[in-house]
């Protein structure tokens, strides 16, 4: 494999900044140095090293948020079958799993597809979306996929169901033709940031639900145990919104109360939580779930309420 090395274009007058930062924010040197190399600008510094709850975007600024929403809260309102199709790796279970639980929490009844990878492979497929469609669901919700799956979502249509699409993948020429596709990543998109994991925009649903449906933010909040494994794990930039995820979330999972994530944590054996306990204890024992073709044993990991 040919390596192709890129010089990183240089902060103009560096050590003066790195020296600011220093005093102003009381931090040693090398830290101060990673700050100004990564050119933050001085009014996002406090957000960088001290994000809190109220450092979150408006989630209704995503493409198509609005008309997500409508949607679930009608599907909601007439008691029908919603079904959340997600993805068999760390991103796509952590996504199912806080869009289920959000929902589970309030009383409705919403159910999770994850397909498998051996016999199915990534994403949304016919034979998936035939066989939702013949269990009577009126509505599916993807989760970390969908971007691309235009013909798959053609048929759900033709099928009489309703798709809303939840992704952060980089989308084709075209993207589906269906009520709501919620990704920054869209050409159209006016959201302030664009590196979400699919988790953080399933996070963000239900942070958009929770605003429509007025109930307390601690309510959404938190699941950000869940949405911070996901984020690591999915090795998005720890930048801006993502930082805030992860950083918050970092401080749930060290007193989460999700039964299985406490059980994988005591399994990993890390005397510190952090985001090299996720990405070396939690993330290759999920993963390895969802390549070995048994992915419904981690949802249920996350999803189960019972100790034993």
């Amino acid at each position: 494999m040919k390596k192709i090395w890129k010089k990183v274009e240089e902060v103009p007058d560096i050590d003066n900044k790195i020296e600011l930062i220093q005093e102003k924010y009381k931090l040693g040197r090398l830290v101060s140095r990673v700050i100004a190399n990564k050119n933050i600008e001085e009014k996002n510094i406090e957000k960088f090293l001290n994000p809190t709850r109220h450092d979150f975007y408006d989630p209704f600024l995503m493409p198509d948020m609005g008309k997500a929403i409508d949607r679930i809260v009608k599907a909601i309102e007439k008691k029908e079958k919603i079904i959340v199709y997600g993805d068999y790796d760390v991103d796509g279970i952590t996504s199912s799993t806080i869009i289920k639980r959000f929902m589970q929490d309030r009383g409705i009844d919403v159910n999770v597809y994850i397909p498998n990878r051996i016999n199915e492979g990534y994403g949304l497929n016919k034979d998936a979306i035939t066989k939702i469609a013949n269990e009577g669901y009126n509505l599916i919700i993807t989760v970390d996929c969908g971007i691309t799956a235009i013909e798959e979502i053609e048929l759900a249509k033709e099928l009489k169901m309703d798709v809303i699409v939840t992704d952060h993948h980089e989308p084709g020429e075209q993207i589906p033709e269906t009520l709501a596709v919620v990704d920054c990543k869209r050409k159209d998109n006016k959201y302030p940031f664009r590196e979400l994991a699919g988790c953080g925009v399933a996070f963000k649903l239900i942070q958009a639900l929770s605003i429509k449906m007025d109930i307390n933010e601690d309510e959404y909040l938190k699941y950000l145990d869940i949405a911070c494994i996901g984020t690591i794990s999915d090795i998005v930039p720890l930048v801006d919104e993502n930082r805030v995820i992860a950083k918050l979330g970092l401080m749930l999972v060290k007193q989460t109360r999700n039964i299985g994530l406490r059980e994988i944590l005591k399994l990993a054996g890390f005397k510190e939580i952090n985001a090299t306990t996720v990405s070396f204890g939690i993330s290759p024992r999920i993963n390895a779930c969802g390549r070995m073709g048994h992915q419904e044993v981690a949802l249920e990991l996350f999803l189960t309420k019972h100790e034993n």
